[in-house]
C-alpha cells in the first residue's frame, strides 16, 4: 500500500501533485498513519502554499495541459 510520505516525496520531486495523488492523500488521510507521514503532509502542504508544489485540481487549461505532459514524460509516455 502506498504511504503518504511516498505520495509526497513523488510531488516534492515532480513539482505538481495530480489529481490521483491527492484523492489517495485523502482516502489515507482518512485512516491511521504514523507522525513521519503527517510531518511529510505538512511538508507538501508548505510546498504548495509556497508554489514550489502545483496541484493539478487548481490548475486550468493550458497549466493543466502542461502537468500532463510533464506526467506522460515522468511515466516514460511520448
Amino acid at each position: 500500500m502506498t504511504r503518504i510520505r511516498e505520495l509526497v516525496e513523488q510531488a516534492l520531486s515532480l513539482g505538481y501533485l495530480t489529481r490521483e495523488a491527492e484523492e489517495q492523500l485523502r482516502e489515507l488521510l482518512s485512516s491511521q498513519y504514523d507522525l513521519e507521514d503527517l510531518n511529510a503532509f505538512m511538508t507538501l502542504q508548505h510546498a504548495a502554499m509556497s508554489g514550489r508544489v502545483k496541484q493539478e485540481s487548481r490548475l486550468r487549461g493550458g497549466d493543466r495541459q502542461s502537468v500532463q505532459r510533464m506526467s506522460n514524460a515522468s511515466q516514460g509516455h511520448h
